[in-house]
Order: structure tokens, then sequence, then C-alpha cells
């Protein structure tokens, strides 16, 4: 470890924390249907787009009716891609001759990018047309991301109100978060990745003649559009199969830092804005200072991982850290933080190979996403997994002092932590349910690149990986059979959706409540105590939860290695 790293670390905590007031105050504005800066160019195209689709802007929506629009939305959103991806070969901007993509990678691919996973069976240069990539890929990386953000707007809502029976409008949420966030956003990003050498084209592939004589094909595309996106929300799908690793879609170390900003920027804003909507910003930092806690402890010991290496490269004279499976043009530092990034937000874009960090230093990815990604989270899904524990978090203080639980005026019942329950729930019964039944399954262990605890791991990933709706993987793992295709799309489409369900019926019991006053009994929930009691609910539960099969794969390699096995 070097005080540069940490220099580092530090400065994108400080731009982080920068950001969030500014981001949620600009969010909160959208989300009320207040004037913003955007308002005068953008309000006659949000007004056309209404009565396109006929939808009324003034008329809010109950929450179940505001799940059902959302699900319907999805399953269009889905025949579209699949569609797409099975008949790419016949449509335009395919100057690479694509074939049609298989029927079991359609299908894990386009549930894949419609529930903000994008997880990837495939190499995007070698296998999608540039209408793919557009009209399917970027087009649901727009939709997905907007989705969770709403969604997490609307159970901000149900904090918020009092004795209503609505929680907003689906079809205005979704459309004022793509026209006035995302886009405008991903437009400035897109021309600084250009300026800093993404390509953004719709040329056919170069041939260039290396320096021994033989040809090279060097695959372009419109790259600088998708990666906008596939940061600011949290998506992580790379147009190359190396993602954010690969030069064309992340050349600079300018650029690495500033694509690990835009990984943040929404998910921490979107606490400032629960702090606005409810009254009291305090409330806000509070839910960030939690987030922080863990992200920089996940930061300081994968961090520390890979600066040290292992002892069985350190027995071979090789000093300096862990560089395998990492670009040199980032460094260990670079790496390290991006990986803990990626997997504290729903993102899954990766600059280095988890598959090759050491034992421990994966173990932090993983761990990240098996805690639901609420460390900062993906955009509107981090906030809503998060607000979940702090139902269980109030519960569990309401039990200590012996009176029922109240958080931002709202009393916190039996249907609430039912619910929370319920959704939390989901996660690990996906990931460890489906790992239980691949290191089984034959066919599924042919798929494994190692044995050992590692093997186990790269299982246990995949796995996690997709329930939790990340997308970032342990690449030892050859994911595109028919196994892992079908039941990862099982554990992406449960993992999004039914947490997503149990959080919006929360979101409707709350704002159908009335607000009660603060007494000498309230619990507070914008110190350092809550802070602490929200953390620590968060391990005792992943770590009841997970520590077996943690002890098995990661916890099991390290040991092992101490005793020079090698997997």
């Amino acid at each position: 470890m070097t005080l540069i790293g940490w220099t580092q670390i530090a400065l994108f905590c400080a731009i982080v924390v920068a950001l969030t007031p500014l981001l949620g105050a600009y969010l909160t504005a959208v989300f009320e249907g207040k004037t913003t800066w955007l308002s005068f160019a953008l309000r006659p195209v949000e007004a056309g787009l209404y009565r396109v689709a006929g939808v009324d802007p003034r008329r809010e929506q109950h929450w179940l009716s505001y799940t059902v629009a959302m699900l319907l939305f999805h399953v269009a959103g889905f025949a579209l891609l699949y569609g797409l991806l099975r008949l790419q070969n016949l449509l335009p901007l395919n100057p690479a001759g694509q074939s049609a993509v298989a029927p079991d990678l359609s299908l894990n691919t386009a549930i894949s990018f419609l529930t903000n996973t994008n997880w990837q069976n495939y190499g995007g240069e070698s296998s999608l047309s540039y209408l793919t990539q557009m009209l399917g890929l970027t087009v649901q990386n727009f939709l997905s991301a907007a989705t969770g953000i709403v969604l997490a707007v609307a159970l901000i809502r149900g904090f918020a109100r009092a004795s209503a029976k609505t929680i907003g409008n689906f079809w205005v949420d979704v459309t004022r978060c793509t026209l006035y966030v995302l886009l405008p956003l991903c437009v400035v990003l897109a021309l600084f990745l250009v300026w800093q050498g993404v390509p953004q084209t719709l040329g056919p592939y170069a041939d260039a003649t290396t320096v021994e004589g033989a040809k090279q094909t060097i695959a372009l595309g419109p790259v600088a559009s998708q990666v906008a996106i596939k940061m600011l929300g949290t998506n992580g799908g790379g147009f190359f199969n190396a993602n954010a690793a690969h030069p064309f879609e992340n050349p600079t170390a300018l650029s690495n830092f500033v694509q690990m900003l835009a990984i943040f920027a929404l998910g921490a804003a979107l606490t400032n804005v629960f702090g606005r909507m409810v009254g009291d910003q305090r409330q806000g930092w509070a839910i960030l200072a939690a987030m922080g806690v863990l992200f920089v402890a996940g930061v300081a010991v994968c961090y520390w991982a890979e600066a040290h290496g292992t002892e069985a490269m350190q027995a071979l004279g090789l000093s300096g850290g862990n560089m395998e499976g990492k670009e040199t043009r980032f460094g260990i530092a670079a790496s390290a933080l991006f990986a803990v990034i990626t997997t504290a937000a729903s993102c899954g874009a990766v600059n280095a190979m988890h598959d090759s960090f050491t034992a421990l230093g994966g173990m932090i990815p993983l761990i990240n996403m098996e805690l639901g990604e609420i460390v900062i989270g993906g955009v509107g899904a981090g906030l809503y997994g998060m607000l979940l524990f702090v139902v269980i978090t109030i519960f569990l203080a309401g039990l200590m002092v012996g009176r029922t639980p109240e958080y931002v005026g709202k009393k916190i019942e039996a249907r609430e932590v039912k619910m929370a329950m319920l959704a939390i729930l989901i996660l690990p019964l996906l990931m460890l349910g489906f790992t239980a039944v691949a290191v089984v399954v034959p066919s599924a262990l042919a798929s494994m690149a190692n044995a050992g605890p590692h093997g186990f791991s790269e299982v246990l990933y995949a796995f996690t990986s997709q329930a939790a709706n990340n997308g970032s993987a342990f690449a030892g793992l050859s994911g595109n059979t028919p196994f892992y295709n079908l039941t990862g799309s099982v554990a992406m489409f449960l993992g999004r959706f039914w947490m997503i369900v149990p959080a919006m019926a929360i979101a409707g019991s709350l704002a159908a409540k009335r607000s009660v006053a603060s007494t000498a009994g309230t619990f507070p929930t914008t110190g350092p105590l809550f802070v602490g009691l929200l953390v620590g609910t968060i391990l005792i539960v992943g770590g009841l939860t997970f520590f077996p099969a943690l002890a098995v794969g990661p916890i099991a390699e390290h040991l092992s290695m101490l005793q020079g096995a090698a997997y």
C-alpha cells in the first residue's frame, strides 16, 4: 500500500460526498415537478411524450397500480430485446455480419439487461450488432436504471407522505428520470469519454497490419454512448468483452477515475433526496454514513490483500503486490478501488479480472454483493435495499426499548417488518440455493476452470452476482451453457422483482399512515448510535447467512495458500 494509493481513495470519497447534496437537490426538484435549468428546453418534449402515450401527468397511482405498470413495462422491454437478439442477422447496422444469438443465451441476455444486471455470457464485439447494442442494450441500460431510481423515489414518498393513497405515477417518474437526469448526464459523460479516446462510430471494424505482417481486425462501434450509461446507470455491461479493462472503453487514468465517480454519483445523491423529501437532510446523511463505513472497510481490506500479494509469489521473489489480471495503467490501488465500487453498487463493470484477485481480495466484492449491494448500491436499488435494513434495524431498536418503533414519523409495524424480511431473504435463497445445485450437477461442474475452494468461489460468485443484479464475474467460469443461462435468468429475474414488490408494498403501507410527532422516547436516527446499529444489523444478518459459504470458498482458499496449496 502506498500514500498515492490512499490519496486516490480519499480523493474519490471526498468528491462523492461533495457531489451528493448538489445532485440530490437537482433530483429532488425533478421528482417533485419543480422547474429546473433544463425545464425550458425539455418541458415541451415531456408534455409531448405524455400526449403520445396517453398519460395524464396529474393522476397518481396506488402502490399496486404503480408496481403493475412497472412490471408490464418490463414485459414489453423483454419482448423487444429478445426479438432483436434472435433476429439481429436479418436486421441492419450489422457490418460484422453477426449471426442470431442462441435462444438460451438470448433469454439470459434479455433478462440480464432488463433487470439492470448486465451479466454477459458472450463477447460484445464478437456476438452483437451495432443495432442490438444501441436499440437493445443501451435503451434497456437507460430504462432499467430509470426504473431503479423511480422505485426508490416511490418508497421515499411512502416515508414522506401522510394519510395518502398514492405514491406517484410510474410513467411520469420514468419519463422525468430519463429525460431530465440520465440523458443530459450521459451526453456530457459520453463527450468526455470521446475526448479521452473512446470510439463513437457506426463505421465498420477497422483492419490493420501488424509489424509481423499479419492482418488484425480492430472492433469499433458506438462505444462512448454505451459506456456513459453503463456507469451512470450502474449497468456494467461492456461493449467489449474485457469491459472497462479494454483501452477503447477506459483508455486513461482520468477516464478510469471519472467512471468510478459516475458509478457512485446518483446512488449517493439519492440518500440526500431521501433526507430532503422527509424534511430532514440529517436522515440522508446518516444512511450515507452507514454506507460509507461499509465501503471504506471493504476498500481497506481489498487494497491490503492485493498490495500484500500471496506467499507463493513472495517465495518466488515476486514482490510489489498482486498485478495478475490488472492493467498496468491503473495499478493495484485503482483496480482494488474499482472492484469494491462496482460491487458496492450493482454495476458489474470491471477494470481488472476478479478471478485473479487474491482469495481475500476477491472475497470483498463477493461480500458486497451478498449484502444486497446496499453499500451505495445501484441507482435506486441501493437506497431501497438499505431502507429495508433500516426497517429491520428500527424494529430491533423497538424491541430493545419496549415500544412501537418509528422512523421519520412513521410507525414501523408487523406488515412492514414482514415485507422487509421477505425482500431480504430472497437473495440468500437464490445465491446459496443455485450454488448448491450447481456444485452437484456434472454439466455445471464442467464449466469450472479451477478445482477446490476457488472453483466453488467461481460458482458462488456467479449466482451471487446475478441474484444481486450486479453482473461482474469470476471469469474462470464458462457460463454460456444451457444450465447457467437458464438458472441465471431465474436468479436475475427473482433477485430484481421479488425485492421490488415487497418494497412497494411497504411504500403504500407507510404512505397511508399518519405521521406521529417525535417524543422523548423516540429512538434518534441521525446520530452515530443509529449508524452503528444499522451497520451492525447488516453485518450480523450477512455473517449468519453467508459465513459458511465463504468459509468453504475464499477463506478456505486463503488458509490453503498459507500452507502452500494453490488452485
